[in-house]
């Protein structure tokens, strides 16, 4: 059995009196030709948002916010792993497990924890609760820097198995997106004796038939593929980079706060539904919350291996094996990869597929309460 201790975050000040130091002395590099974003992180926009890091930011607050819940770190698998373990008031709540992804952190279910385990405290009804599990991929925030060889994400949903059922849930749900929901479907393949239902927010699926993959699709979900294809054109040169060579990438993001909020607010920018203004959908606080993460834990470059490892072990795509155990879907308009139903029901048990008039790719983040609908409702006639 594993043995898990209480943690809580408690950064020392030594760590924020260096980060403030480092970005006073950020040296800057000049503004790209367009002086707009077509090149990257516009300068302005991150110079902004390091000044209020470095002069506004309170991550103290953050602390307390993420301190709320019980959280705990064990050993699985020869790595160290850490999560939020939020039992339900109700004693019949179905224990769910929610896995993040990159460049997010268990800082993206923040909006959604309280919810999901005390709906009666939101309007909701007490029969949908859940005792929620967020854990931090090994490599990722908390669970510190990863140190072996292997970590793909086959091998994260295996320590998530493996921390349900030391936690003693032999009948649970798993919910995710990005990576997370990459872990989720995983985890439909290899505990589905365990598993009542999968949830996710971006599913991975490729035509079925490859000959004709139009067949089938619905003339509204053109678009769809249309965006999908100008993601692989236009918006996937980190997947190259971080798949290939992270280490290389790690020396600078390491080294500086300034490099490494511009490699994330990019995405955040580009990846949620905001009309290119990030800021009308997450405060700056939420961004550096999620930021902070990565800097204090140093775990930019090990976060990134995940996916030199997952590309190398070949569980990338969508040609794994078919998931048995039924699944959720919610379709958010500005997910990066969103595939036709069509191409989804030969590898799934599709239960429920829902299209949302608004969110992105960060959806616990974006649209906290349409998320938990979903989630609510996918899962109730399975508990």
């Amino acid at each position: 059995m594993a043995e898990f201790t209480p943690f809580r975050v408690d950064v020392p000040d030594d760590v924020i009196t260096d980060l403030q130091a480092r970005l006073a002395n950020t040296r800057w590099p000049g503004p790209s030709p367009d002086g707009g974003w077509a090149y990257g992180s516009e300068l302005g926009a991150v110079q902004e948002l390091c000044e209020y890091w470095r002069t506004e930011f309170d991550w103290r607050a953050a602390e307390t916010l993420l301190n709320q819940w019980p959280q705990f770190v064990g050993e699985i698998d020869g790595e160290r792993m850490h999560f939020i373990h939020a039992r339900s008031p109700e004693p019949n709540a179905l224990p769910l497990v929610i896995t993040h992804g990159w460049p997010g952190s268990v800082a993206e279910f923040l909006d959604i924890i309280d919810p999901l385990t005390n709906p009666a405290a939101h309007g909701g009804d007490p029969a949908d609760a859940f005792h929620v599990v967020c854990p931090s991929i090994p490599g990722y925030g908390f669970s510190g820097p990863t140190t072996q060889q292997g970590w793909g994400i086959r091998r994260v949903a295996e320590a998530i198995k493996t921390l349900m059922a030391e936690l003693g849930y032999d009948r649970y749900g798993a919910q995710g997106g990005d990576w997370g929901a990459i872990a989720t479907a995983n985890l439909g393949r290899i505990d589905a004796e365990h598993l009542v239902g999968i949830h996710v927010n971006m599913i991975i699926a490729s035509p079925p038939n490859p000959e004709n993959p139009l067949e089938g699709v619905e003339e509204h979900e053109m678009a769809d593929l249309g965006d999908m294809a100008n993601f692989i054109a236009n918006e996937s040169g980190y997947q190259q980079i971080q798949g290939t060579k992270p280490q290389t990438l790690g020396y600078g993001l390491t080294d500086s706060p300034a490099g490494l909020a511009a490699w994330i607010l990019e995405k955040f920018r580009t990846w949620s539904d905001c009309d290119g203004d990030v800021y009308s959908v997450h405060t700056k606080d939420r961004l550096l919350t999620n930021i902070m993460i990565y800097w204090v834990t140093n775990t930019i470059s090990s976060s990134t291996r995940l996916y030199y490892e997952t590309m190398k072990g070949g569980h990338f795509g969508g040609s794994e094996d078919p998931v048995t155990v039924p699944t959720g879907v919610a379709v958010f308009p500005k997910e990066l990869y969103r595939p036709p139903l069509a191409w989804a029901k030969p590898k799934y048990d599709i239960r429920s597929w829902n299209r949302f008039e608004q969110g992105g790719h960060f959806a616990a983040m974006e649209q906290p309460t349409a998320l938990v609908g979903d989630i609510r409702s996918f899962f109730r006639d399975l508990r």
